[in-house]
């Protein structure tokens, strides 16, 4: 679970966001034996029904295939309109929960990030050169030791930047406001314009109810 020790309103959110989780499978699952919550399940062609099965069977972060396939389709829908290739999408969120899940951080609040810092465009590179999905400035190759690392690989640019994240919120000691301003480099803005950003786009588009 994601430890939130700040007192504002966002960190609670994210501790909630975790809380839920453990019972969203249950209540969704009631969902979808309603009839009318069936009736708005949109069908899906036997190739993509097969990845997803695939995902699923691959994603080992989720705690059973059930809670995988109702996460990875409400996300998959959501993010549909910036990424129109359904197979692709499948395997971004794949990689996202386990990177996530592997750092201890929500993966809602990392679609998030991503939102914010590159629009999930993977090839995406900053004015000031960072580069990828999470905007992974290429120094941090030679400080680890792998300069010959591609950033624009999604798992090398997810991995590292997950791992930059929950680093500076250890730093912060669960402050995710300033832990976001450490990942910006903006701490020294108040009041910080990018953390709230990160927070809007958190609950306009990825918040888990």
């Amino acid at each position: 679970m994601l430890l939130i020790s700040s007192n504002s309103a966002w960190d609670r959110t994210l501790d909630d966001l975790f809380s839920a989780r453990a019972l969203i499978s249950a209540l969704i699952l009631g969902l979808l034996l309603h009839s009318t919550v069936q009736a708005n399940i949109p069908e899906t062609d036997p190739e993509l029904r097969s990845r997803l099965i695939e995902a699923i069977r691959e994603s080992s972060s989720f705690d059973d295939r059930f809670a995988a396939e109702v996460w990875l389709m409400d996300m998959s829908k959501r993010l549909e309109r910036r990424i129109p290739d359904p197979l692709a999408r499948l395997e971004l969120l794949r990689m996202v929960h386990r990177e996530a899940t592997r750092s201890k951080l929500a993966p809602e609040l990392v679609l998030a990030v991503i939102e914010v810092e590159s629009a999930f465009d993977r090839w995406a590179i900053s004015s000031a050169g960072a580069q990828g999905l999470m905007q992974i400035m290429p120094f941090w190759l030679k400080e680890i030791g792998h300069p010959d690392d591609n950033l624009f690989h999604l798992q090398t640019n997810l991995r590292m930047g997950c791992t930059i994240l929950r680093f500076y919120l250890d730093k912060e000691k669960g402050n995710l406001t300033r832990a976001l301003a450490r990942y910006n480099g903006s701490l020294h803005i108040k009041p910080n314009r990018y953390a709230n950003k990160v927070f809007r786009a958190l609950r306009r588009n990825w918040f888990v109810r």
